[in-house]
């Protein structure tokens, strides 16, 4: 089982770590968007294809429908509202450091649950994860960052893309524990979509962008969004959320390689030290240490 669950963490790992440098290299042609409306569509055409070619059209048509308004605030909390948040950011950051900063999402899963979950409330090592994670934004974000305010920005609009993650998460678990996985990302790909496509056209350039950015959209269309959440959810299925989890560790140091070796970006001391606090506060603050003694929950995918 160890062999099969390690090729396909590593692989999207891969995908999604990936997806700040195809990000990056969007934005010189793109704004934000317009490359997040052109990536949902192309992610909820295929995810929709798949599924009317699993149930056929009558039952996915509705299985979409059943999902109702709850696919829609999941679809802004998960999609919509996050992608684009991280393509701003993107404006004013390296990939890398992108990467870091999104890597807070089970930080504020456990911060969110003092209110929402109150039997899951962060108390001892949790709550100590929770500082740390909060301790590493701070080295991130530095108290007079290279690169002018326009960076800290540019972070703290990932660290919020990270809080729609949390929500989601949640609400997930609240809506979605019933519905298969697929109709899960069809339907909310689709919403996300919707909410996006009048603020995409409304950004879309004047001039047809380059085969380059085109295929930067599609890599984070097909890649990280339809492939990467159909792979996601038959982890979870196979083998837990908490070992599908594990991804949360591995995707920074996929995209600072990506952003070191492509794009000729640094990885200065305080990304180390900042990630390095994050992942600890996440291993703490995820109550990990205990998820072999609690019911493991139903994630929303927090897909870069």
């Amino acid at each position: 089982m160890a062999r099969g669950f390690v090729l396909p963490l590593l692989v999207l790992s891969g995908l999604w770590g990936a997806s700040y440098l195809f990000i990056k290299v969007a934005l010189d042609e793109l704004e934000p968007a317009a490359m997040m409306a052109l990536r949902l569509l192309l992610a909820s055409s295929i995810l929709a294809g798949v599924l009317i070619a699993q149930v056929g059209w009558r039952k996915a048509v509705a299985d979409v429908r059943d999902t109702g308004r709850h696919a829609f605030v999941l679809g802004v909390l998960n999609g919509a509202l996050p992608f684009w948040l991280i393509a701003w950011g993107e404006k004013h950051i390296d990939s890398g450091i992108a990467s870091i900063a999104n890597a807070t999402v089970p930080i504020f899963v456990a911060l969110l649950a003092i209110r929402l979950r109150p039997s899951e409330r962060s108390t001892g090592l949790r709550l100590v994860g929770v500082l740390l994670g909060f301790a590493g934004v701070a080295v991130l974000v530095g108290l007079d960052p290279k690169g002018g305010w326009w960076v800290v920005a540019g972070t703290l609009a990932v660290v919020l893309s990270s809080i729609s993650y949390a929500r989601g998460n949640l609400y997930a678990q609240d809506h979605f524990a019933r519905t298969a996985p697929l109709v899960i990302s069809t339907s909310t790909t689709l919403a996300g979509a919707v909410v996006l496509l009048p603020f995409g056209l409304a950004q879309l350039p004047a001039d047809a962008p380059s085969w380059k950015t085109l295929g930067s959209v599609a890599a984070l269309g097909i890649g990280a969004t339809a492939i990467g959440s159909f792979l996601l959810y038959r982890m979870i299925k196979a083998y837990g959320s908490a070992r599908a989890a594990l991804v949360t560790y591995l995707l920074p140091a996929f995209a600072l390689f990506y952003g070191a070796v492509f794009l000729d970006e640094g990885v200065p001391a305080s990304a180390v030290l900042g990630l390095t606090l994050i992942l600890a506060g996440v291993a703490l603050g995820s109550g990990v240490f205990r998820l072999g003694r609690r019911r493991e929950p139903i994630p929303a995918s927090p897909q870069p």
